[in-house]
């Protein structure tokens, strides 16, 4: 295990984050056990003029409290009212942009991750989308606000080497209904690589 990223990698710009966070190890501390995950698939979110953003036009609810933190914490909330999805937030207290966790390679506690996800059929599909990335990792509400440089769930640093050629970028998913940021180009993921979630993995 490398060290952990440090508070200031996520005080860059949102994009800059996003792809920035391809390849790195997301941790997460479960009974005294460690998951770790190789961030695959992501999406950036940002903020106040990003109709597709919780934080649209400056919303600030009980829910999305966590996206108005300082860089470098989790952003954690129920999705459909099913799934946990995790993000990572960004930049400066009060900006409100994030990085959404879309999905991971399984690197360790693979075993635990299947007990978690009992109807994934393959181990590509284990952590093949944010709301699975959250089940196979323990990852919920109770994580929502931690500090990602702390004991329970944190990230280190890329473990394999990328290029630009290595990042494909594609609109989001799922956010047909935001107008023009809809087409944004805001996705990023690792070109070809089999973890990553099922829609256009170019």
């Amino acid at each position: 295990m490398g060290p952990k990223l440090p508070r200031d990698f996520y005080m860059h710009e949102t994009v800059h984050v996003a792809r920035a966070l391809l390849g790195c190890v997301l941790w997460r501390r479960v009974r005294g056990r460690l998951l770790a995950a190789r961030l695959v698939e992501v999406e950036a979110y940002l903020g106040a003029n990003d109709m597709a953003s919780h934080a649209r036009r400056g919303l600030r609810s009980e829910r999305n409290e966590s996206m108005y933190l300082e860089g470098g914490h989790a952003y954690i909330y129920l999705s459909y009212g099913m799934h946990w999805c995790m993000n990572v937030v960004t930049q400066e207290a009060d900006i409100a942009e994030a990085v959404l966790l879309r999905a991971g390679e399984p690197l360790q506690g693979i075993e635990t991750m299947w007990k978690q996800r009992p109807k994934a059929k393959r181990a590509r599909d284990l952590l093949s989308g944010p709301g699975k990335l959250c089940a196979g990792m323990s990852i919920d509400k109770k994580l929502d606000r931690v500090p990602l440089d702390g004991d329970r769930l944190f990230l280190t640093a890329r473990d394999v080497v990328l290029t630009d050629e290595d990042i494909a970028i594609s609109p989001r998913i799922g956010v047909d209904g935001a107008p023009e940021a809809a087409h944004w180009p805001l996705r990023f993921f690792i070109r070809g690589n089999p973890h990553v979630s099922a829609y256009r993995n170019v």
